[in-house]
């Protein structure tokens, strides 16, 4: 048998999306089974609706397990896509079409790593009074999980040294969520230039460390760049050499659930044969436990960013059976949070227990919730781990742009509103940490807006799809605003656009 070539180029041509509007227990039940017995692609779901990738000849095994749609579902699929009238129709590329923002190229397109790593450097050296380059652990690949220590230390050295209160924000868990990563970035990058300048960001980095980690996942994110722009997971070996990787944010210790999955290692939320088995998840956890117990660290904030579905999620997220502690300040937080995004560019987040998303659904006529099938399990989550295992009263899980219109390919003209989203309510995180509940977050959001001009763009929210009206999503899946000759060589690859 001949080897593979080096490298493959994984091609969705004919793969489209779709969305399911849960209205029932038995309905949530069937699909969460079929999505266990094909092996789908769950993208995104929440309380509403749930989008799943699958290829265009899958759907009718798919239709097989829900009998409920089967009469309603389109008979047939033309091979050529619908193209609205209004524009012309083009593939999406890593390739970017430029911001308004001129003014600082690299939030004009996603960077892939070889890029985000230097200028991670850079920081370093431009501003080495506030900004350190540290390693957070090590890659299966062997690969450094690079990230930015941003914070000024006292220098009193006769007042007795209190644990440093250190905030980590976090993204590219799942590697093909590239938003996150750039967010994180841009977050990183106005914290840092924005010290000595405003008074408010000073005490922020005065007060608190805040580690930002562009990606947690530094071996899937380069494999979304030169293999398979939608890979999720990490690149660990299994134990089926053709199935490779490893659910980062399914692999720690906390309630992990890994039984459902655990003799399917092909499944997109394959978590391992134990808890901790991921290696980047193990080589994190053991830096915090390092950082805490060796290096007079207090993590007292943990924002985990991801795409897409524009919500912020609390613990816990493996069962909505147990409510956490400090249920009635998280929920306060996540609300102010909220609100400083509406503030800077109107879009809205929608607030939950992470839990909810996956499990339940609204009882109609009844004040309480009924359990539903997991659409996909939530045990073992970076979330949970947090804020039960390190002690972070504040954990959150926010997912980011857009709604569905665009998922996991959202285009670069998001990426500096989706940074000022971002850095606004981390702003009001911090502000809200220090005591003061939040409330010079006007200050954050004008210093936001001199910052970088605001590309604003409209909310774009798909059409509610019933689950007996099942269509493809309405909106494209694609960036229409790039041309072929835009796509670099060695990032060839295409996803099939349908309407």
């Amino acid at each position: 048998m001949s080897s593979p070539p080096p490298r493959v180029l994984a091609r969705y041509g004919g793969d489209v999306v779709l969305r399911f509007r849960i209205q029932k227990k038995d309905e949530a039940k069937a699909l969460a089974e079929a999505v266990n017995v094909l092996f789908l692609d769950v993208w995104e779901f929440n309380t509403d609706w749930v989008d799943i990738r699958l290829a265009k000849d899958v759907i009718p095994s798919l239709l097989g397990l829900l009998p409920t749609i089967f009469e309603s579902y389109p008979s047939h699929f033309s091979d050529e896509p619908q193209q609205p009238s209004h524009h012309i129709h083009r593939g999406f590329t890593p390739s970017i079409q430029k911001t308004p923002d001129e003014t600082n190229i690299f939030f004009q397109q996603y960077q892939p790593l070889s890029v985000i790593q230097p200028w991670l450097r850079l920081m370093e050296s431009l501003f080495p009074t506030h900004v350190r380059l540290i390693n957070v652990g090590i890659t299966y690949e062997g690969r450094d999980i690079t990230a930015l220590r941003v914070g000024v230390h006292p220098t009193n050295a006769e007042k007795p040294m209190d644990p440093r209160k250190t905030i980590i924000v976090a993204g590219g868990s799942h590697a093909r969520e590239w938003i996150s990563t750039s967010s994180v970035n841009y977050v990183a990058f106005s914290l840092i230039t924005e010290y000595g300048k405003s008074k408010q960001m000073t005490k922020l980095v005065e007060e608190f460390d805040w580690i930002f980690i562009p990606t947690l996942n530094p071996d899937g994110y380069l494999y979304t760049w030169e293999n398979d722009r939608l890979w999720r997971k990490n690149r660990q070996q299994t134990n089926l050499r053709f199935c490779k990787g490893l659910d980062l944010d399914r692999t720690y210790g906390f309630e992990w659930d890994g039984h459902a999955t655990k003799s399917n290692p092909c499944s997109e939320s394959f978590s391992g044969e134990e808890p901790f088995q991921g290696v980047e998840t193990s080589r994190f956890a053991g830096w915090v436990k390092n950082e805490t117990e060796q290096n007079n660290a207090k993590f007292v904030g943990f924002l985990d960013l991801h795409s897409y579905s524009q919500q912020i999620l609390y613990p816990y997220s493996y069962s909505c059976s147990s409510a956490p502690p400090s249920l009635e300040n998280l929920e306060e937080l996540a609300m102010g949070m909220a609100k400083a995004i509406r503030h800077v560019s109107g879009e809205n987040y929608d607030i939950a227990s992470a839990c909810e998303g996956s499990i339940m659904g609204n009882a109609k006529g009844k004040k309480e919730h009924e359990i539903w099938s997991r659409i996909e399990g939530g045990g073992g989550s970076a979330l949970d781990w947090f804020y039960h295992e390190v002690n972070v009263t504040y954990a959150y899980q926010l997912k980011l742009r857009d709604t569905g219109s665009y998922g996991f390919l959202l285009p670069s003209k998001n990426i500096v509103p989706s940074g000022k989203e971002m850095f606004a309510a981390i702003t009001y995180f911090g502000n809200y940490l220090l005591g003061n509940k939040g409330i010079e977050v006007s200050d954050t959001v004008e210093n936001t807006k001199n910052q970088v001009p605001l590309d604003v763009i409209s909310s774009q929210v798909s059409r509610p799809v019933s689950l007996l009206d099942v269509n493809l999503l309405p909106k494209s899946l694609v960036s229409e605003a790039l041309n072929e000759e835009d796509i670099p060589e060695e990032s060839n690859w295409e996803l099939g656009r349908k309407r």
